[in-house]
Parts: C-alpha cells; sequence; structure tokens
C-alpha cells in the first residue's frame, strides 16, 4: 500500500528542481536581535564601538549613546565580540539568541592599559525574560536534547495549559504549527502535516497565551519550530535504537500474546551537514527510518476469507497462528536544507522535509483476523523558498514560498473493485464468541483526503528607532483540498425464488446518498501591523491584524427547501457563499518593578475558519429529498460552507520574579471567551420535518493559572516545575454533541458543562543531574486529575445524572532518559516511558463506577473488560548509540 506513485514522484522531482535552481538558502522565517548598551568604567556611553556576531555576517557600531542594534539574528547561543581603540577588546561568550524576541546584552568596557589583554566572559540565560509580554516556552535544542522525547509533539505536550494537545482549554485543531515561521497545518483539519525529529531542531517556541499580530488561523495557541542549519566545517552524526515494552502481567489484561519482542520499536537516523561546491553555501541532510509496533499482538487465527456459520455456532478457523503486531507504524521521513550568504544582504534558503508512513490502527475486535483490517498510508512534503533581503543595518525583508502537501489513505485495498472484497466480505463475528470478535471478512472502511496548499508569506521588518521595532506583512493561500470515499461498498439484498440473496454492491457516483470523492478550492490571506516598543521601564506589543476568507462554494438560497423536493413550495437555488472578513487586535504590556520583577498584561482576539473538512462535510443538501418525518437522524448533521471564523478573546495577567541568576517563578492568570464555536442548528422545513446542520452557535469559557518554577543549578542538578489549574467550560466538546444529544431524547438546549479535557490540575516537573563528569540523567514526571465523565446510574434511557458531572482517577507517569558518553564522539543511551508501568491515566472507565476496572453490569460489559486499548501503554525501553563527528 503507497500513495499514487506518480503524484510522489512528482513532488519530489520538483522539490529536486527547485533545489538545484535555487542553489541556497538561509533561515526563513522567525529571527532575533541582540541590542543594549556600551558604556566605560565611568558609565559613560562608548560611541562607535564595533559589535560583531562572530561567525556570522552580523554586526553594529554603536551611537553617541552607546547604543547597538542587530537585527535578523537567527535563534542559537552566538559569541559576541566588542572593540573600540582605546578599549581592552571583550567577547561575551553563549549569547542566547531567541526568535521574535530581543536579547539585551549591556557591557562596560575597561580602558586599554599597557598589558592588554582581550577580557572573556559568559553571559546567562536568565530564569525569566522579564520582558515578556504573554506566556511563551522557548525551548534550545540543548534543552531538548535533554529530555525523554523523540519528536516535535512529546515537547509540546510538556507545556504549561497544553493537555492532550489541548491549549488552555481550547478544542483541537485551533493551534497554528509552524516550521521556520511558515504555517505547516492541513486546511482540511488544521492539523500539521509533518513530524520533525528533535535532533532537528534548533529551538522550539509554545505560545499558549495571547500571540502577536504576526500569528493567524489559530485561536488557542502556535507552535514554531526553527530547524538547523548547515555549518561551515562538514560534520554528521548517526543515532540507532531498539526497544519495546517491557511489563509483568497486568492481572485482567487480556491479550492474544504477552510475549516481550525487544525489536519491536526500532530507530534510525542520520545527519550531516557541511559547505557545497557552490560558493558559500552550506548543507544540512537528514533521514530517518522508525518502526513502531504496538504492545497488543495479534493471533492470525482467522483469514478475512474464512466461512463461518454463526447460526450453527461452527467456525472454520484457516489462519496460522502466527502472532503479529495488531496496530503498528513503519515511517521514513527526513529533510534537506540549503543555506547561501554570497550574495551581500541577500540570504537564500531552500528546505523540504518529507515523510512517509504506512500503519493500521490498534483495533482490538480484529485480534483473532488482522489481515481484514484496513491500513492507512500517508504522504506528505512541505517545500519551498525563502529570502531575506537587507536594506541598511535597520531593515529587512522576508519572503516566503511554500508549498505543503499532504495525501491519504484510509483502505484494505485501493480498487473498490478487488475480488478480495468479494471474497472476504464485510467484518463479521458474534456476541458468542471471543466477545463479538471479527472471524471473517474486511473493514469497508474507504476514504481518501490530499490536500496541495501553496502558501506565500512577507514581512517588512524596520528598527525605526532604538525603541521601536515595526513589523508588517501578508500571507496568502489557495489549498486545493480533496476528500471523500473512493468508492462505497453496500451489501444489498434481493429475493430470487423467494430466497434472500446478499451481494456486494459498488457506487462509484450516485448522489447524494454515495458521491465521490470532492474537491474544493477556498481562499484566505491575511495583512498585519506590528509594533513592538522596549523601553527601560516598560515594553509594548501592540498589533492588528486583517483575515479573509472565502469559501468558495455555494449553498442553498432556501434552507427551507434546499433540495426543492416539497411540492408547491418556494424554489431554492445554489447562491455564493459570502466574504468573510476579520479584524483581530493584540496587545501585550510588560512593566518591569525592579531589575528582577515585571508584571506583564495581554489581550487580544484570535480568530479561526473551521477546518474545510468540517464545514463541508455532508454538505450536499440534496439528501433532504429524503427527508420524512423521524428521518433527521438518519441523514445525520448537513455541512456548512458560509459558516464564520470561530472567535475567542483572551486575557492574562501575570508576575514573573528572578530571586537569583540560577532560580526564577512566575505566576500568570488567564481568562478566555470562547464564541461563534461550530455547533448543530435544527432547521424547520415547508413539511414540518426538521434537519440539522453546522452553524456558529457554540460557546464556552476558560480560567486558569500556571505557576512556573525554574531552578537552573541545584548543584548538580537542575529543576523545572510548572502547574496549571484551569477550569474549561462550554455548551458542548465537539461540533456534533448537541444532535447526539438531541436524537438521545436528551436535553440539547446550551448549557454550561465541563467540557472532556477539562483537567483541572495538571503538574509537569523536570528534572536533571549530572550524576557523573561523562553521565547525565533526567525525568519528566506528570501528574494530572482525573477527566470529567458522566456517571449513570443504571443502563437504560434517562439513567444518566448531569453531563460531565464526575471526575476520572488521578494519574501521574514517569519518563526517564539517561546518557553516558564513551569518548570519540560516542554516547549510549537508555529511555524508559511510563517507567512505573501506570495502567491508567485518564483513559476509558465504566460510567457506573467511576473505575476503569471493574463495572456493575459485568455480564454485559464483559468484551470491554476484556479490551487492553482502555488503559494506558505500558512501560517502553529504548536502548541505543549516537555517535557525531565534527560540530553536530
Amino acid at each position: 500500500m503507497s500513495c499514487s506513485a506518480p503524484a510522489r514522484s512528482i513532488r519530489l522531482t520538483l522539490a529536486c528542481l527547485l533545489l538545484l535552481a535555487a542553489a541556497a538558502p538561509v533561515l526563513g522565517g522567525t529571527t532575533g536581535r541582540i541590542a543594549g548598551r556600551i558604556l566605560d568604567a565611568d558609565g559613560k556611553p562608548v560611541a562607535a564601538a564595533t559589535v560583531v556576531v562572530v561567525g556570522t555576517r552580523l554586526g553594529a557600531y554603536t551611537d553617541a549613546e552607546g547604543q547597538y542594534s542587530i537585527l535578523n539574528v537567527a535563534p542559537g547561543a552566538y559569541d559576541l565580540k566588542i572593540t573600540r581603540l582605546g578599549f581592552d577588546p571583550l567577547t561575551i561568550r553563549n549569547v542566547t539568541v531567541s526568535s521574535d524576541n530581543t536579547t539585551r546584552q549591556d557591557v562596560k568596557l575597561g580602558e586599554t592599559t599597557l598589558r592588554a589583554a582581550e577580557v572573556v566572559i559568559t553571559a546567562e540565560r536568565p530564569p525569566v525574560e522579564l520582558a515578556m509580554t504573554s506566556s511563551q516556552t522557548t525551548l534550545t535544542s540543548e534543552d531538548i536534547e535533554a529530555l525523554p522525547v523523540q519528536e516535535l509533539n512529546d515537547v509540546v505536550n510538556l507545556q504549561a495549559g497544553v493537555v492532550d494537545g489541548h491549549f488552555r482549554g481550547g478544542r483541537t485543531g485551533e493551534v497554528q504549527y509552524q516550521v521556520d515561521g511558515v504555517s505547516v497545518n492541513n486546511a482540511f483539519d488544521n492539523k500539521s502535516i509533518v513530524s520533525v525529529d528533535r535532533s532537528l531542531l534548533q529551538e522550539v517556541q509554545v505560545i499558549s497565551g495571547t500571540f502577536d499580530a504576526e500569528y493567524g488561523q489559530a485561536m488557542s495557541g502556535v507552535v514554531n519550530a526553527v530547524l538547523k542549519q548547515g555549518t561551515e566545517e562538514f560534520a554528521w552524526s548517526g543515532e540507532a535504537s531498539t526497544g519495546g515494552f517491557v511489563f509483568p502481567g497486568r492481572g485482567d489484561d487480556r491479550r492474544a500474546d504477552e510475549t516481550i519482542h525487544p525489536t519491536g520499536i526500532l530507530n534510525f537516523q542520520a545527519s550531516a551537514s557541511g559547505p557545497t561546491p557552490l560558493r558559500d553555501t552550506v548543507f544540512l541532510a537528514s533521514v530517518r527510518r522508525s518502526i513502531f509496533n504496538d504492545y497488543i499482538y495479534a493471533t492470525r487465527r482467522f483469514l478475512p476469507t474464512d466461512d463461518n456459520d454463526f447460526a450453527r455456532f461452527e467456525f472454520n478457523p484457516s489462519g496460522d497462528n502466527e502472532s503479529v503486531p495488531l496496530g503498528y507504524n513503519r515511517e521514513w521521513s527526513g529533510v534537506v536544507k540549503l543555506t547561501n550568504t554570497a550574495f551581500a544582504g541577500l540570504k537564500l534558503n531552500y528546505q523540504a522535509l518529507f515523510g512517509w508512513n504506512e500503519s493500521r490502527r490498534t483495533t482490538w475486535a480484529y485480534r483473532f483476523n488482522p489481515d481484514g483490517l484496513s491500513v492507512q498510508d500517508r504522504f506528505s512534503i512541505t517545500h519551498g523558498l525563502d529570502l531575506t533581503r537587507t536594506f541598511g543595518d535597520a531593515t529587512y525583508l522576508d519572503l516566503s514560498i511554500r508549498e505543503n502537501y499532504v495525501e491519504y489513505e484510509d483502505f484494505a485495498f485501493r480498487d473498490v473493485y478487488d475480488p478480495r472484497y468479494d471474497a472476504g466480505g464485510g467484518a463479521e463475528g458474534t456476541v458468542n464468541y471471543e466477545y463479538g470478535a471479527v472471524v471473517e471478512g474486511y473493514d469497508f472502511t474507504r476514504f481518501y483526503q490530499k490536500t496541495d496548499d501553496w502558501v506565500i508569506k512577507s514581512s517588512l521588518v524596520s528598527q525605526v528607532s532604538q525603541e521601536h521595532q515595526l513589523k508588517t506583512g501578508f500571507e496568502v493561500s489557495a489549498p486545493e483540498v480533496q476528500y471523500g470515499t473512493p468508492g462505497h461498498l453496500v451489501f444489498t439484498s434481493e429475493s430470487v425464488n423467494g430466497v434472500v440473496v446478499e451481494q456486494l454492491t459498488r457506487y462509484l457516483n450516485r448522489p447524494p446518498t454515495f458521491l465521490p470523492v470532492q474537491t474544493y478550492h477556498p481562499r484566505m490571506g491575511a495583512i498585519f501591523l506590528q509594533d513592538q516598543a522596549e523601553y527601560p521601564d516598560i515594553t509594548v506589543r501592540a498589533g492588528l491584524r486583517l483575515e479573509y476568507f472565502d469559501a468558495n462554494s455555494t449553498i442553498p438560497s432556501d434552507l427551507a427547501n434546499p433540495a426543492n423536493a416539497i411540492e408547491g413550495a418556494p424554489l431554492s437555488h445554489p447562491q455564493d457563499t459570502t466574504v468573510k472578513m476579520a479584524v483581530s487586535p493584540r496587545l501585550g504590556v510588560a512593566y518591569p518593578i525592579d531589575d528582577y520583577a515585571a508584571i506583564h498584561f495581554a489581550y487580544g482576539h484570535f480568530r479561526q475558519f473551521p477546518a474545510i473538512g468540517t464545514m463541508f462535510n455532508n454538505a450536499n443538501y440534496d439528501v433532504v429529498a429524503n427527508l420524512q418525518a423521524g428521518d433527521e437522524a438518519r441523514i445525520g448533521v448537513l455541512g456548512n460552507p458560509d459558516v464564520r471564523p470561530e472567535t475567542t478573546v483572551q486575557y492574562e495577567i501575570g508576575y514573573k520574579h528572578a530571586v537569583n541568576q540560577d532560580f526564577g517563578f512566575e505566576v500568570t492568570t488567564f481568562y478566555k471567551d470562547i464564541r461563534d464555536l461550530l455547533g448543530v442548528e435544527f432547521v424547520d422545513t415547508y413539511m414540518g420535518v426538521p434537519y440539522a446542520r453546522l452553524t456558529n452557535v457554540d460557546f464556552g469559557n476558560v480560567f486558569g493559572v500556571t505557576v512556573g518554577i525554574d531552578h537552573r543549578r541545584l548543584g548538580p542538578a537542575s529543576v523545572s516545575l510548572d502547574y496549571t489549574w484551569q477550569r474549561a467550560m462550554g455548551n458542548s466538546s465537539d461540533p456534533y454533541e448537541t444532535f447526539t444529544r438531541a436524537t438521545n431524547g436528551e436535553d440539547a438546549n446550551p448549557r454550561l458543562v465541563p467540557f472532556n479535557w477539562d483537567q483541572r490540575h495538571t503538574l509537569n516537573m523536570t528534572a536533571s543531574l549530572a550524576a557523573a563528569e561523562d553521565l547525565d540523567v533526567s525525568a519528566v514526571v506528570r501528574l494530572v486529575s482525573g477527566q470529567p465523565y458522566t456517571p449513570v446510574i443504571e443502563r437504560g434511557h434517562g439513567s444518566g445524572l448531569d453531563t460531565n458531572s464526575a471526575t476520572k482517577p488521578t494519574g501521574m507517569i514517569v519518563d526517564l532518559r539517561a546518557e553516558r558518553r564513551l569518548g570519540a564522539g560516542a554516547s549510549a543511551f537508555l529511555r524508559v516511558f511510563n517507567a512505573f508501568d501506570t495502567r491508567y491515566f485518564n483513559g476509558s472507565i465504566f460510567a457506573d463506577t467511576g473505575s476503569p476496572y471493574y463495572s456493575r453490569f459485568s455480564d454485559l460489559d464483559r468484551a470491554i473488560l476484556a479490551d487492553p486499548t482502555r488503559f494506558y501503554p505500558p512501560r517502553r525501553i529504548e536502548i541505543g548509540v549516537r555517535i557525531t563527528g565534527g560540530l553536530l
């Protein structure tokens, strides 16, 4: 199984041609600034001093007040060299720069003596950033390397206010993921199309509070991953690891195979960096191969083509009884990046990130017939050119042109006419055999999705004065989004000589019920203006963003007769969806109380247009022609491409304090007012029978407090801790919940209840220890309160209590990492996930007991009790080696 070979070949060929044409590239997207003031020993300003960022072409001269400013500095740690005739030269080592922020470095120069010598000092990154105007976490490559994580998402989920991808109580799909400053979200579901290995990350910014006007199409947060660049000297690295799930018997767990598989998880990664034959051009290339077998193994007792007689309870297994992973993921991924600085004042960057993976979902029902499951195949590539043009020392222009392409398939066989569908038929089982396990047939799931999105983003940055930096720009996108069912498989029956005969029927295009894959061409764009004002006594970041969206589609003009199927009623006709525009103001203020403490306030409007896959889902209103009394549930919820953008207004206020150079803390309280979320409304027709469709009716609010503590050095140890208390409430947790409540006879009226992910208490702690000169150990501890659920007293209609009025049990997970340096650039490492083999961590519970382990109705719940997927994955141990040559 794989995505279409021609499409993949075209994309890879285009990527290679662009790479050769570009012949290079530099950092595209996010950069930072170094600024400060240089004084002499008497505290007087030193004019005309030279400040150079060592190893780059960046630098500046001080003005008459001793002030200097260096723009467009890539994230990382640098040495800063300061020289002036009559003064000792000074080098400041380890000056850390992060994206979209200013690193201040004020120094005093000593006058030259007869025994003049260069003075070298080492900069220390403060434990808290006093000039920060909102909640933001910046992790450097060294920070990430010390964590027991593998990919970008692992890093994100450790941050304050983040619960399983939900930022500060928002729904999923409300986060903007960027690589080097440009979105890599899929317009289909507003989720990232790339997975980035930790070894490629130079810096990760996680903004969970308010964010600048530069960022849009997000209501809850922004994740910006800045990739490493090539180096001037050749360097390489390689890593290999193996591992598996290691756990004792878990009592009532039921697994087809409890054997330990020490090579069930494999990871191989290689990177190289260095100069190219082209002048002033360096490269970075990396490739990764990973194999992940889930801990639940199936026994191939049956084949999909087996013929069993359920009525007579006769089973005819023909499988080989081999133990195979029930779920798995096989992935290839890689990065190619070129950086060119051959032309004065011009930087070019080309980069390509690709990924291909084949996976199979762990579906417990197929534990004796694993070959009957559908397989998911996904190919993605995001690539393009970035250009940075400087105009003097105070102004530069960024321009990025990227293509985000993803293709996803989910089916057992690509061809809907594949004869194996006829030979096996649909998946079948009986509750009287192994709790309803599937013992014959194939999963008839068939789904295809493709997005081809070209994104153009540009910004102009100017340091108009020492205190003010202005940034303005635009972003446009015109994705082509395809998704749907590539051929429907339906069992139909007919009577032949008085005998009912079932046969498998294919529907490729039979509207309105059986539609083919549909194609949509929405258009979106934005312009923004941002001012960053930095004074000794206050920092202000103010911005304004104007966003544009056109679904480029049609809706019926009369929703009471959308299919023109009601005799005598006014006729409806297709009318264009309206263009949506929204203005979003943003403001952040940081006020230093003294040299060690500051308060900040932030406010902003954040808007997001719903995912294309949601607004267009089931959006063919011709199905209303089939509507009869009582049929509203059968036609489901109709889509609506004419919805408005969803809106969040967020406020936060915080206090931060640096107790000393190594210890700091901060406290932030926040409130989010969420409006115009997608929900369901019921539309009356002229025949008096309503139907349901999506519209902007859902709402919610979130209130919370975060506390962060960072202790850089505690002897050989360092500790960071963050705690979040939050209350996330709304009228529904997903757009279809109101419809589900109504069809179940429950109260469908909007009311505030806890969201499904309303996790009131979250505590994350990271600790590291330099146990020996060549041994580092780190641990991540996550302690969380239970998420809500709806309790029941007895089975049957009306037995439920208030929605989400009870809480699941508390959970704790501990992950460990240890690395020993062996010399000659080699090291060995150990990673342990879920070190104490925690069974339950916010998974499924029985609503009648609130426990994941037992039910009051055990006879009815035997199948659920036997299903181990309701528990958290057991202890996972990985061991590996890493070797480097040169700088990597």
